[in-house]
């Protein structure tokens, strides 16, 4: 039930090292934003600072039109879910939950009904007296989520918690969250990860950071379709964009553009009569070529398939300067290994690039 507001924030440490700088972003109440963005690249430090665990170098942090930078974290009505569950482990799980309310000296009935009201929500109510070690990993990471869910908080802020778990229990507890933000659709979450499916299926927006600031702020799809430069779109999506040097050699409705290793002209996203002649990056995501017994925009030879069911990867010999790197066939293609092929693009999921920048938002 808040809405937050950061403006120009930066971090510095030891007043030489700077991680964060000129952070401008507002957050609505109800919205699930996720921080995303290389190892490094200051998610959980900025996670931190809004939960009050790092003290902000510069800039404001406002949480309901209040500044809040000096604020003490328990005064700032946020709960944090640890990457690392932080559970007592000679409590039980009622014991886990209900212990911040006792702090609080909140009455026993208050603590009852939160407690049972947070276990009935999130399925725990058979493993309310047991301790921390009888539960598997998501049920813990369960317990460390209903520990913030009884003290009722502004804003929840998720720092990886399902990095620790196993692939199907991810798969399982990431929905469990999604689910839980349906049934608190007016609470704010704030939620930080590396896994590119967190992002893309739990998002409200996502805030893609680099360089010390905020590289693109979008839904999913948005950042998916109209990446605004070559570093958002090869870290959104997966396996990463293909990217080829090019020259735009038509323009307006008709655009085209003539990649530097020889071929037919391939159709792309339209742009401006001035764009003529112009030296481009051409991106193109694995799941955007197609093959094709027709011309072809590309030629390669397959070095390695990766067959994964539902769809094929594609790994090809870089010799050639517009040889893809990696395309995405639907079904299974294992027997392409070391042979020619032909592949066609959609001119629509052309993406082009100046300087590192989509011509799309220059």
């Amino acid at each position: 039930m808040a809405n937050l507001k950061l403006k120009d924030v930066e971090k510095t440490y030891g007043g030489t090292v700077n991680v964060l700088n000129n952070i401008n972003l507002d957050i609505e109440q109800g919205e699930l934003i996720v921080f995303v963005g290389p190892s490094g690249c200051g998610k959980s430090t900025l996670l931190r600072m809004i939960a009050g665990l790092e003290k902000i170098t510069g800039g404001t942090l406002e949480i309901d039109g209040q500044v809040v930078n000096d604020v003490p974290p328990a005064q700032r009505g946020i709960a944090m879910v640890f990457q690392s569950y932080a559970l007592y482990p000679h409590m039980t799980v009622r014991e886990n939950m209900s212990f911040a309310l006792k702090i609080a000296k909140k009455s026993q009935d208050e603590i009852d009904a939160a407690v049972n009201r947070a276990a009935k929500m999130l399925q725990l109510d058979p493993y309310l007296d047991r301790l921390p070690k009888a539960l598997s990993g998501g049920q813990r990471q369960r317990v460390a989520i209903g520990r913030s869910i009884v003290r009722d908080p502004k804003v929840y802020l998720f720092d990886e918690p399902l990095s620790n778990l196993d692939a199907a229990l991810r798969v399982a507890t990431r929905i469990e969250i999604a689910q839980l933000k349906e049934q608190m659709p007016e609470r704010t979450m704030i939620y930080v990860t590396h896994d590119q499916v967190e992002a893309m299926t739990l998002a409200t927006r996502i805030v893609v950071l680099a360089n010390k600031g905020i590289a693109q702020v979008g839904t999913p799809l948005e950042l998916y379709e109209r990446p605004n430069s070559e570093f958002v779109a090869q870290f959104i999506g997966s396996p990463a964009m293909n990217l080829f040097p090019g020259e735009v050699v038509a323009t307006g409705a008709e655009t085209k553009v003539k990649l530097a290793g020889g071929g037919e002209a391939i159709s792309a996203i339209p742009t401006e009569a001035s764009d003529m002649g112009r030296k481009v990056n051409v991106g193109i995501r694995p799941e955007d070529l197609i093959a094709t017994t027709g011309t072809p925009a590309f030629t390669g030879t397959v070095d390695f398939t990766e067959a994964l069911g539902e769809v094929t990867l594609l790994y090809f010999e870089t010799a050639g300067e517009n040889a893809p790197v990696i395309a995405k066939l639907p079904g299974i293609h294992a027997d392409l290994r070391h042979k020619d092929v032909k592949l066609a693009a959609d001119p629509s999921k052309v993406h082009l690039f100046a300087n590192g920048v989509s011509l799309l938002y220059r």
